[in-house]
C-alpha cells in the first residue's frame, strides 16, 4: 500500500467501553459484581473488567500435546460491501468466461475502475440509455472518485458499453442490433489488468468444520438442500444431422462459423448470437441458453474453510509472529495498536489485497482441555486450587449457583463448557450477538490486544437495519447473514447510519463481558491466547423468552429448549436461588399464560385428538418445528398424513392441508398440571415475603409481646436454610440477635460472679462495668427485641453494689483499721466485677497497713534482713499514699539501708584493691560489721579470706623455720594457694620469685642436655640407667604428665616417694643406680660380643632396634657394641659418623643427651647456689657432676703414669715429624676431602678388643685379620680406626700416605705405641665408663687415640694422627654442629656457642682441622686460621696452618672447640677483594705452581700474613679442613710466625672477665661436694 493510498483512507476510532477494576471483596462474588456493574455496562453493550494485581491464573493447557485446525480468512472477503464488489465481479467474469473470452478490469487514472461503483450508478440514474440521452457521464465520474475536469465521461461510457452493457442486455433478454460490443484484445488498454475471479460462492459455500457439526453452531446455517440444477439443456433433436444447424435462423449452411456449445451440444452461426462474434473462441463456449441457466443459479451461503495443515501452539505462534513482523516490516513489540487498527480496517475495505490470515477459533475445551485448572487437572498444585475453584474461572461461572444455564443436564459446549480462541494478527470474529442473547464472558490468557467494537443490545434493530440498508444484496441471498459469524463492515459506515459503536482492547489478564443482544465484532492484534463462554443470570430469562420467538420469525433453529429449561427449575423449587426463583416463577407465568391461549385457539379450530409425548426424551432434531425450527417441549402438532413432522402450536395450520380432524396435539403437561408447578414456584419467590413480615413484627413488638431470643435465632435460620438474598431487614435481625447474644453472655458473667479477663482484684477498670455502666446496661437489656433470661441476674447485681457502697464508706472513715476487714472488704467488691469508686481507696488503705506490718516484722529479725528486702520494702513505701507513719518507717530504714551500704563498699574495696588489705586491716573491719544490725553478704567472704590468709602464713613460717630446704612442688602449691587471697600476704611476692627462678635454671638445664624434640625428661637424662638391655616398648615409661618431679625421682631411683624426701637416700640410691648401669653395661657388650662369636654369627641372631638379621653396611656402638641398620639410626646419628674423624658412633640408646662440658655444668650448678629451693633435678646434676669429676680424676691419674705419657708424647712427636715431612716435600698431609671418606659405616677397623679383656692378644694379629673381616663385613667398636676409610682411598693417596709415614718411621708396619696389658685393660674399662657419662671430657678423646696408636699401624691411623692436631672435643662438636657460629668464651653457655647454624660466606674465617703445631712434650701448640674464597677458575699456592690465640682461652688442658664449614664458590668481599669480577682468576693464585683447577666450585683461602690468595689444590686443602675463626698461614710466611706462636704458648693464660679459672672451678665443685653425704 502507497503512502497516498493510507492518506486518503481515514478511520474513527470509536469511543471507549467502560472498564471496571473490582477490589479484592467486589472480585469474590462473580455474578453479583456483575449484576452490579450492569446498569452501566449494559448501556454500552460490553465492558472490560481489570481482576486485582494478585489474581494471576496459571495456563493450565498441555502446551506440547495442544494441535488445532484453524480457519483461513480472507479479510476483504469479510467486509460487506467488499464483498458485495467481488460477488459482481465473479459475475461478470462468469458472464465473459462463458462467452470465451477473460474479463479484464480497465486502469483509469491509474487505478482500476470500480466496476460495480460504475454500474450502480448508472442503473441509479436510469440505465445506459437515459444516461447516454441525458450526458450524464461525467456526472457518473465524479461520483465513482475520478477527477471531474477531465472529461472522462466518454471513456466511461465506452468501458461501460464494451464491458457492463453485453450483460445488461442479456439479464434482459433484449435482441439487439448487430454491434459489434465483444471483448477484444485489440480494443483493450496495454494496463487493464486481468481478473481472477474469487469464486467465493464456489469456495465458501456455507462449509461447517466436522469439529462443529454438532455444536451449536452448526445449528446457524440452514439445510443445504441435495437437489441439483441440470446446467445442460437439451434443446436438440436426437437427429445427429440436427446438431449442425443454428437454432437462431435454423439453416445448417456456413458451417466453418458454426458453433457447438460446450454444456449442450446446440450449434449457432457466429453472426446469429446476439452480440455477434467475429471470430470462433479459442476456449469453452457456452450458448445463450446455457449462460442463462448458469448465471441464474442462486448464490450460495457463505462461509469459512478448514486449513489443510495442523499447528501446535508453538508452530502457530511462530508463524503469527513472522507474519505481522513482515507485514508491517517492523518487530512485533514496537507496533501500535492504534496503527494495526487502522490497517485492519483499510485492508477490509479494498478488493485489490488479497490478505489472507488463519484464525483457530471455537476450539472445544473438551477436547484440547481449558487453559484454566480445574479439579480434574492433572498436578494440580496447591497455590492453583484457588484458581480452579474461582468464581471467574470460566468452566465455574455458567453453573455456578445463581446461573441459569446450571440447571441445563447436557453440556452445551460454547455455552457451558468453554471454547479456546487462537489467533494472530488481524484474525477475526464477525458481528454477531450470543446464542439466545445471552450473556457472554471472554477471558485473554496472554498474547498480543484483541481489540472489540459493541453495540448495545438495546440497539440491535438500528444495527440490524443499518447492515440491511449498507449491504442488501448480501441480505437478499443470505437473510441469516447476522446469524452466521462471516461479515464485519467498518464502525463508521454504522456510525454515520446512528448506531452508538463502543470500543475497548483487551489485554492479557482482563475479562470482556457482552451483556444479552448486543452485538459485537473485533479482530487480534497479534499471536493470543483466549477462552470464552456464556452465561445467563436471573435477568436473562425475560430476554431469552424474546429471543426465542424471534428465531422463530427468522426460522432459526435454537441451541436448547426455553420452555424445558424453565419447567426444569419449577420442578424443583427448593433448589433455586430466591432471586432464580422469582425471575423463574414470573417467566413461567408468561409461558402458561401463553400456553393456555395456544391451547385454547387449537382446540376452537377443531383438534380433539391428544398425546402425552416426553419431550426432553427426544433428540432436538425430531422435535424441532417444520416451519419455524422452533425447539418443541411443553406442546406440538402431528398430522396422520406425515407422521414424521411437527410443527409448534403457533403454527398449527401450516403443517399441512388436512381437515383438524386428523391432526394431534402432544403435549408434555395437561393445564392442570402446571398451575401446581407454578405454585410450587410462587411459593418459594414469595417465601422471603412471608418472612419478611414475621421479622418486623418481632423486630417492632411491645415489650410485652416480645420474642424469646432463641425464637430471634430461628428467623435468623430460616433465613440461611431459604438462601434468602442480603438484605437490609436481613441485617437488621443477624444485627439484633448479635445484640442480645453479647447483653446474655456480658449478663450471665455478672451473675455468676465470674471476672471475664484476669484473676479477682488485679483487673483494671476499663476491663470491667463502672456502676454507671451497670446502670446503662441494665437499661440496655430492658431495650432489647427479644427477652433475655439473664436480665434479672444484672438487676439483682446492682443491688449488691448499692449494699457495698454502704458498708465501704464506713470502714474508709476509720484512722488505721484491721488489715483483715479491709480484706474481706476488698474481696467482696472484687467479686462484685464491677469497677467501684470505693475499691481503689479501700485496696490503698490496705497495703498502707500491709506495709506497716511487714517492716515491724522484718526490722525484729536482724539475720535475714538484707540490702535486698530494705531497698523492696522502701520501693514499696514511696508507691504509697502518704501517712505520718509510714514517713518515720521510711527514715528509719533509709538510714540502716545507709550503713549496710557504706560497710559494704568498704568490703568490695578491700577484697578487689591491689595490693589487699593487711590481715590485721581486714580483722578490723569485722568489728565494724558487727555494729551493724543486719545481715552483710560480705562479711562470710572476708572472714573467710582472713581465716584463710592466718592459715597460709602460718604455713610459710613454718617452712621458712625448717632446716632444709622446701621443695619446688611444695611452695608452688603455697603460691598457687596464696594467690587467690583477696587480702596482701607480704611473702607471696618473694616465692613466686623463687618458683619462677627455679623453672628458669630447668628450662636452661633442659635446654643444654636434651636434645631437639627428645622425649625423655631431664630427670630421665641426669639419673643412671637401669633399663639397660631391656628390650625397647616393654619398658614402664614414666608418665610425666601425671607424675611430680619427686614421684618421677622415687619412680627412676626405685624407692619410695618418702625416701625422696631425704637428700641422703637420694644419694645412696643414685650411687647404687651407678652402679647397675656400668654393670648392666658389661653384661650387654658381653651379650653382643658373643652374638658374633667371633668372626661368625649365632645362628638366629637378631641386631639394631628392629631385632632383625645382619645385613651388610651396619652401624657399630661404641659403647653397647651392638649393630644397627643405617635406616634404623636416626639421620643425625649418621651424619655424625660420616662427619667424624675418628669412627666413634654411639647409638641413639647410649646417646640420651647432647653431652655438654663440664664447664657448662659449673656454671649452672653456680646459679643452683642462689635458689633456696630444692629440686629434684638439682640433686641429680650434683650426683653427676661428682661421677664425671670422680672419674675425670681416675682418668689423669692413669694419664699421668709413666706409660701413658711416654705414649702420648709419643704420638706428639711423630705428628710433629708427619707435618716437617710433609712440609720438606712441598705436599700437605691430607685425608680425602670426601665425608664419605672419613668413616664408612661398619666398615671401619672399629675392633672391639680395644676395649676385650683380652685385647692384647687381639691387638697383636689386627693387621693380619683386616683383609679378612673387611670381605666378611665389619662388627668391630667405633673405637677402632677407620679401615673402610682406607679401603676406600685412592691409590694415590695411599701411596702418598705410606711414603709419609715411611720417611718418619723404621717401621711402618707395626703399632705406632706399646701399652701392657694392665695399662689396655685399665684403659678399656676406663673408656667404657666414661662413655656412660651424659657429659663431654677431653680425658676420652686422649684415651681413645691412645688405644688406636696401640692396636694399629700409622699405615692404618691417618685420621686419628691428623686428629692430634685438632684441639679438644674436635670431631664430635663437628657432627652434632653442622653449621658454625663465632667461638665464645667458656663462661658462656653451651647453647650460646652452639646453637646457630654454619653459615658460608667467602669474607668470614673458617678453621681447618689440620697442620697443627705439636711440641716434643705432644702438647698443642696451636692451628692456623684460614680465609675462604670461591671463584670459578682457582690459583694455587701451599702453607701450614697455625692456631690463632684468642683473649681469654680456655682452662689449661682444655682444648678449643673446632667448627667445620663448607660453602659454595662465591666472590671475596671488598675488604679482601684481590681480583675483580673481570680479572682472570688463574693469575690470582699466589702459589708458586698453580695446578690450575678446573671445574664449577673451585674454593680458595686467604693467607693471614701475606693476605695471598692460593687455590684449595694448590695447597693441598679440602673443604672439610676448613673451620671457622682460624688464621691460614702460607708457607712462605710460616717460619716467621712459628717461633712467635711457641713463646706465646708458654706464657700464662689470664681468664676473661667474668670466666672462671680453675681454681675457681675446683673450689666450686668442693663446696657443692661438702652438701652431699659421705660414701658408704
Amino acid at each position: 500500500m502507497t503512502t497516498q493510498q493510507h492518506q486518503e483512507f481515514q478511520f474513527i476510532f470509536p469511543p471507549e467501553a467502560p472498564v471496571f477494576k473490582p477490589t479484592w471483596e467486589e472480585f469474590q462474588d462473580a455474578l453479583g459484581y456483575i449484576n452490579k456493574i450492569r446498569p452501566i455496562a449494559e448501556q454500552s453493550g460490553i465492558c472490560k473488567i481489570v481482576p486485582p494485581p494478585d489474581w494471576q491464573p496459571p495456563f493450565a493447557v498441555d502446551v506440547d500435546n495442544f494441535k488445532f485446525t484453524p480457519r483461513i480468512q480472507r479479510l476483504n472477503e469479510l467486509e460487506a460491501h467488499t464483498r458485495i464488489k467481488l460477488n459482481f465481479l465473479d459475475q461478470i467474469a462468469k458472464f465473459w468466461e462463458l462467452q470465451g473470452s477473460s474479463l479484464k478490469i480497465p486502469v483509469v487514472e491509474r487505478k482500476a475502475l470500480d466496476l460495480y461503483s460504475l454500474h450502480r450508478y448508472v442503473w441509479l440514474e436510469g440505465g445506459h440509455e437515459q444516461v447516454s440521452r441525458d450526458r450524464k457521464w461525467n456526472k457518473i465520474a465524479s461520483r465513482i472518485g475520478l477527477p471531474s475536469n477531465k472529461n472522462l465521461g466518454t471513456l466511461l461510457k465506452s468501458h461501460y458499453e464494451r464491458i457492463l452493457l453485453p450483460f445488461d442486455i442479456f439479464n434482459k433478454g433484449k435482441s439487439l442490433p448487430q454491434v459489434k460490443c465483444e471483448v477484444k484484445e485489440e480494443i483493450c488498454e496495454e494496463s487493464d489488468k486481468d481478473y481472477k475471479p474469487h469464486k467465493i460462492p464456489s469456495r465458501m459455500a456455507g462449509k461447517i468444520p466436522e469439529s462443529e457439526k454438532n455444536g451449536r453452531r452448526s445449528r446457524r446455517h440452514p439445510d443445504i438442500g441435495d437437489t441439483k440444477t441440470d446446467t445442460q439443456v437439451g434443446f436438440g433433436s436426437d437427429d445427429e444431422l440436427a446438431k449442425y444447424i443454428c437454432l437462431n435462423c435454423g439453416r445448417g449452411d456456413a458451417e466453418d462459423q458454426m458453433l457447438l456449445c460446450d454444456g449442450c451440444d446446440d450449434s449457432y452461426h457466429i453472426f446469429c448470437l446476439v452480440p455477434p462474434l467475429l471470430d470462433i473462441p479459442k476456449g469453452d463456449w457456452r450458448c445463450p441458453k446455457c449462460v442463462a441457466v448458469e448465471v441464474s443459479k442462486p448464490v450460495e451461503a457463505f462461509g469459512f474453510e478448514q486449513a489443510q495443515k495442523e499447528y501446535t501452539l508453538q508452530s502457530f505462534g511462530e508463524m503469527a509472529d513472522k507474519f505481522k513482523q513482515d507485514y508491517f516490516n517492523m518487530p512485533v513489540h514496537l507496533i501500535p495498536t492504534d496503527m494495526a487498527e487502522r490497517e485492519f480496517w483499510r485492508i477490509v475495505s479494498s478488493i485489490d489485497e488479497d490478505v489472507t490470515v488463519e484464525y483457530g477459533a471455537d476450539l472445544h475445551t473438551m477436547d484440547h482441555g481449558s487453559g484454566f485448572p480445574t479439579k480434574n487437572s492433572k498436578n494440580l498444585l496447591p497455590a492453583d486450587q484457588e484458581y480452579a475453584t474461582s468464581n471467574w474461572n470460566l468452566n465455574n461461572l455458567p453453573v455456578l449457583e445463581g446461573s441459569v444455564l446450571g440447571h441445563i443436564n447436557c453440556d452445551i459446549s460454547g455455552m457451558k463448557v468453554p471454547w479456546m480462541y487462537v489467533g494472530m494478527c488481524f484474525s477475526t470474529f464477525c458481528w454477531h450477538n450470543e446464542d439466545h442473547w445471552s450473556y457472554s464472558i471472554n477471558y485473554l490468557h496472554w498474547g498480543e490486544p484483541k481489540t472489540w467494537y459493541g453495540v448495545p443490545g438495546g440497539e440491535a434493530e438500528k444495527f440490524e437495519a443499518a447492515m440491511k440498508t449498507a449491504a442488501p444484496e448480501l441480505f437478499q441471498a443470505q437473510p441469516d447473514l447476522l446469524h452466521q459469524l462471516v461479515t464485519i463492515m467498518n464502525p463508521n459506515i454504522l456510525m454515520k447510519s446512528g448506531v452508538p459503536i463502543v470500543r475497548t482492547n483487551q489485554h492479557a489478564g482482563e475479562f470482556v463481558i457482552t451483556f444479552p443482544r448486543s452485538y459485537h465484532a473485533g479482530f487480534n492484534q497479534g499471536y493470543n491466547f483466549a477462552e470464552a463462554v456464556n452465561f445467563a443470570p436471573p435477568d436473562w430469562l425475560a430476554i431469552g423468552r424474546e429471543c426465542v420467538l424471534h428465531y422463530s420469525n427468522l426460522k432459526r433453529y435454537c441451541v436448547f429448549s426455553h420452555d424445558e429449561l424453565v419447567c426444569k427449575m419449577a420442578s424443583t423449587p427448593d433448589e433455586l436461588d430466591l432471586t432464580v426463583a422469582a425471575a423463574t416463577y414470573q417467566d413461567m407465568l408468561r409461558m402458561v399464560d401463553l400456553e393456555k391461549k395456544l391451547r385454547r385457539a387449537l382446540l376452537h379450530w377443531g383438534v380433539t385428538s391428544a398425546e402425552r409425548e416426553a419431550f426432553e426424551l427426544l433428540p432436538d432434531d425430531e422435535r424441532q418445528c417444520d416451519f419455524c425450527k422452533t425447539t418443541c417441549f411443553l406442546s406440538a402438532v402431528t398430522c396422520s398424513c406425515t407422521q414424521d413432522r411437527l410443527v409448534c402450536i403457533r403454527h398449527y395450520k401450516l403443517l399441512c392441508d388436512c381437515p383438524p380432524e386428523n391432526h394431534t396435539l402432544r403435549y408434555r403437561y395437561t393445564l392442570d398440571e402446571l398451575p401446581p408447578l407454578l405454585q410450587r414456584l410462587k411459593v418459594r419467590a414469595e417465601s422471603f415475603d412471608h418472612w419478611a413480615v414475621k421479622v418486623k413484627e418481632a423486630l417492632e413488638a411491645k415489650p410485652d409481646d416480645k420474642l424469646e431470643l432463641a425464637e430471634l435465632r430461628d428467623l435468623v435460620e430460616e433465613a440461611e436454610a431459604q438462601r434468602f438474598p442480603d438484605s437490609e431487614l436481613l441485617q437488621t435481625l443477624i444485627q439484633a440477635v448479635t445484640e442480645a447474644d453479647k447483653c446474655a453472655t456480658v449478663a450471665a458473667h455478672l451473675a455468676t460472679k465470674k471476672v471475664r479477663t484476669r484473676t479477682r482484684g488485679s483487673g483494671e477498670a476499663k476491663s470491667r462495668l463502672t456502676l454507671e455502666e451497670l446502670r446503662l446496661f441494665h437499661e440496655q437489656i430492658e431495650s432489647l427485641a427479644c427477652i433475655i433470661r439473664e436480665g434479672e441476674a444484672v438487676k439483682e447485681l446492682l443491688t449488691r453494689v448499692t449494699a457495698f457502697q454502704e458498708e465501704a464508706t464506713e470502714v474508709l472513715d476509720q484512722e488505721m483499721p484491721d488489715s483483715e476487714v479491709i480484706a474481706k472488704m476488698v474481696d467482696n467488691g472484687c467479686s462484685l466485677d464491677i469497677d467501684l469508686p470505693e475499691l481503689p481507696r479501700l485496696k490503698h488503705k490496705l497495703q498502707q497497713v500491709e506495709w506497716l506490718e511487714e517492716v515491724e516484722e522484718t526490722l525484729e529479725d536482724s539475720a535475714t534482713l538484707t540490702v535486698e528486702c530494705l531497698r523492696k520494702l522502701l520501693d514499696a513505701g514511696i508507691s504509697l499514699p502518704p501517712h505520718p507513719r509510714i514517713e518515720r518507717s521510711m527514715a528509719q530504714l533509709q538510714q540502716l539501708l545507709n550503713n549496710m551500704e557504706m560497710w559494704e563498699e568498704k568490703a568490695s574495696q578491700a577484697l578487689n584493691a591491689k595490693p589487699g588489705l593487711s590481715v590485721s586491716e581486714g580483722e578490723e573491719l569485722l568489728k565494724e560489721a558487727e555494729e551493724v544490725p543486719a545481715h552483710l553478704p560480705s562479711v562470710i567472704a572476708l572472714k573467710d579470706a582472713v581465716k584463710r590468709a592466718r592459715e597460709w602464713t602460718n604455713k610459710v613460717t613454718t617452712l621458712q623455720n625448717d632446716d632444709t630446704a622446701p621443695l619446688l612442688e611444695t611452695v608452688e602449691g603455697l603460691v598457687s594457694r596464696g594467690r587467690p587471697i583477696p587480702l596482701h600476704l607480704e611473702p607471696l611476692a618473694y616465692l613466686e620469685e623463687n618458683v619462677a627462678a627455679a623453672h628458669t635454671w630447668l628450662e636452661k638445664t633442659a635446654r643444654t642436655f636434651l636434645k631437639k624434640n627428645s622425649h625423655l625428661a631431664l630427670l630421665e637424662v641426669l639419673v643412671p640407667r637401669t633399663d639397660i638391655g631391656v628390650v625397647s616398648g616393654k619398658r614402664k615409661r614414666v608418665k610425666r604428665e601425671e607424675m611430680s618431679a619427686q614421684q618421677q625421682q622415687a619412680q627412676l631411683l626405685d624407692i619410695s616417694v618418702e625416701d625422696s624426701a631425704n637428700p641422703a637416700t637420694v644419694v645412696k640410691a643414685f650411687k647404687e643406680c651407678e652402679e647397675r648401669e656400668l654393670g648392666a653395661m658389661r653384661a650387654l657388650r658381653a651379650h653382643n660380643r658373643n652374638k658374633r662369636e667371633g668372626d661368625a654369627l649365632q645362628e638366629g641372631a637378631t641386631f639394631c632396634v628392629c631385632h632383625k638379621p645382619r645385613q651388610p653396611n651396619m652401624l657399630t656402638c661404641s659403647l653397647c657394641l651392638d649393630l644397627f641398620h643405617t635406616g634404623c639410626v636416626p639421620s643425625s646419628h649418621r651424619t655424625k659418623v660420616k662427619l667424624s674423624t675418628e669412627g666413634r658412633f654411639l647409638c641413639p640408646s647410649c646417646e640420651r643427651s647432647r653431652r655438654p662440658r663440664l664447664e657448662t655444668i659449673l656454671s649452672l650448678l653456680v646459679a643452683l647456689q642462689k635458689l633456696p629451693l630444692r629440686l629434684p633435678e638439682a640433686e641429680a646434676l650434683q650426683c653427676l657432676t661428682e661421677r664425671a669429676m670422680s672419674w675425670q680424676d681416675r682418668a689423669r691419674k692413669l694419664m699421668k703414669t709413666d706409660e701413658l705419657t711416654a705414649a702420648l708424647g709419643k704420638l706428639s712427636v711423630f705428628s710433629q715429624k708427619l707435618i716437617e715431612a710433609q712440609a720438606k716435600q712441598h705436599k700437605p698431609v691430607t685425608s680425602n676431602s670426601n665425608d664419605d671418606d672419613k668413616m664408612e659405616v661398619d666398615d671401619s677397623t672399629n675392633d672391639d678388643s680395644l676395649l676385650s679383656e683380652d685385647g692384647d692378644l687381639r691387638g697383636e694379629h689386627t693387621s693380619k685379620d683386616n683383609s679378612k673381616k673387611t670381605e666378611e663385613g665389619s662388627w668391630e667398636h667405633a673405637y677402632s680406626s677407620s679401615k673402610g676409610n682406607r679401603e676406600k682411598k685412592s691409590e694415590l693417596d695411599k701411596a702418598r700416605w705410606s711414603r709419609l709415614v715411611a720417611s718418619v718411621m723404621e717401621n711402618p708396619n707395626g703399632p705406632l705405641i706399646t701399652l701392657s696389658s694392665g695399662i689396655r685393660t685399665q684403659v678399656q674399662d676406663l673408656l667404657v665408663e666414661g662413655e656412660l657419662l651424659e657429659v663431654s671430657l677431653d680425658e676420652t678423646i686422649h684415651l681413645w687415640r691412645v688405644l688406636q696408636a696401640a692396636n694399629h699401624p700409622p699405615a692404618l691411623l691417618e685420621d686419628t694422627l691428623l686428629s692430634l692436631n685438632s684441639t679438644g672435643n674436635s670431631t664430635e662438636e663437628k657432627t652434632k654442629k653442622p653449621m658454625p657460629k663465632k667461638r665464645k668464651s667458656q663462661g658462656e653457655g653451651p647453647d650460646e656457642g652452639q646453637s646457630k647454624s654454619l653459615q658460608k660466606s667467602p669474607s668470614k674465617k673458617t678453621k681447618i682441622n689440620k697442620g697443627s703445631l705439636v711440641n716434643a712434650d705432644g702438647k698443642i701448640i696451636g692451628k692456623g686460621l684460614l680465609k675462604k674464597k670461591n671463584i670459578a677458575k682457582t690459583g694455587g699456592g701451599v702453607g701450614l696452618v697455625e692456631r690463632k690465640k684468642k683473649e681469654g682461652s680456655a682452662l689449661p688442658g682444655k682444648e678449643m672447640t673446632k667448627k667445620k664449614m663448607t660453602g659454595k664458590k662465591k666472590r671475596v668481599s671488598s675488604q679482601h677483594n684481590v681480583l675483580s669480577d673481570d680479572d682472570d682468576p688463574d693469575e690470582a693464585c699466589a702459589a708458586a705452581k698453580c695446578m690450575h683447577p678446573t671445574g664449577q666450585n673451585v674454593d680458595w683461602v686467604q693467607c693471614d700474613a701475606c693476605e695471598g690468595w692460593f687455590h684449595y689444590m694448590c695447597v693441598g686443602l679440602t673443604s672439610d679442613d676448613v673451620i671457622e675463626e682460624e688464621e691460614y698461614i702460607c708457607k712462605r710466611c710460616y717460619p716467621k710466625r712459628v717461633s712467635a706462636k711457641t713463646a706465646s704458648e708458654a706464657k700464662a693464660v689470664t681468664p676473661k672477665p667474668g670466666e672462671l679459672t680453675e681454681e675457681e672451678s675446683v673450689d666450686i665443685l668442693l663446696s657443692l661436694a661438702s652438701t652431699l653425704p659421705p660414701k658408704e
